[in-house]
């Protein structure tokens, strides 16, 4: 009688051949990757491509009830929040025009500016603090270091133009996110030398902010200026 392996104490350990594993494990590693890349193109690109076209949306939405209707300051309803003015910034072009949604919640930034809710309005005492992305969703910010002293900002409502001049460049100040003096209504920089508005009473203050470097950061680009002219619209 012939005598088998398994008689012999030398049975064969059954499962994957380590060629199919190996396949495998690539396959794995493949498919990860292309969903990160997807992941990647999604957040620079897409979120980009769907911010633009909500803007626009936006923009003409606020510009037609603003033709059609008079009721002061009121703001315009739209699907995101309440949109209250227009944004202009003439160093970016004269294509460049982003609305301004009241708060800073993600949906909201994803729209365009966000005002922080207990800051001061446009054209009046304090500061109107602003905020929005540097990249992705929009990117309204991602020229900011550009930004030089003496640049204006205009500020269009349902009834009035005003014109801020930039007191700072846009990468003057980098402090972290949590430095919430840079918008209260009249900022102090607790660093001695360092760039903070012109502080005077009464004083009718811009305040930019913005991440300061192109991928996740914690710490935030801040341009002050202050109000130039204001006037009424025709």
């Amino acid at each position: 009688m012939t005598m088998t392996a398994a008689h012999r104490g030398e049975a064969r350990i059954s499962g994957p051949h380590p060629r199919r594993i190996r396949r495998s494990i690539a396959t794995m590693l493949m498919a990860s990757g292309l969903v990160l890349l997807g992941t990647v193109a999604w957040q620079y690109w897409g979120t980009n491509w769907v911010a633009h076209r909500k803007q626009e949306r936006i923009v003409a939405t606020i510009n037609h009830e603003w033709n059609q209707h008079h009721r002061g300051d009121a703001p315009v309803e739209v699907d995101e929040g309440k949109a209250f003015a227009l944004v202009r910034i003439p160093r970016f072009g004269d294509k460049y025009v982003i609305p301004v949604l009241e708060g800073t919640s993600d949906e909201v930034l994803s729209a365009g500016f966000g005002h922080f809710e207990d800051a001061g309005r446009p054209g009046g005492v304090g500061n109107y603090s602003l905020a929005a992305h540097r990249v992705t969703h929009g990117e309204p910010l991602r020229r900011m270091p550009e930004l030089q002293p003496g640049d204006q900002i205009v500020v269009e409502t349902r009834t009035k133009v005003f014109t801020y001049v930039l007191d700072t460049g846009g990468d003057d100040l980098v402090v972290d996110f949590t430095e919430s003096w840079v918008i209260d209504p009249l900022p102090q920089n607790p660093d001695a030398g360092e760039a903070e508005p012109e502080r005077q009473r009464g004083q009718r203050l811009l305040t930019l902010t913005t991440c300061a470097e192109l991928f996740h950061t914690d710490k935030r680009m801040v341009a002050f200026g202050h109000l130039m002219t204001s006037k009424w619209k025709q």
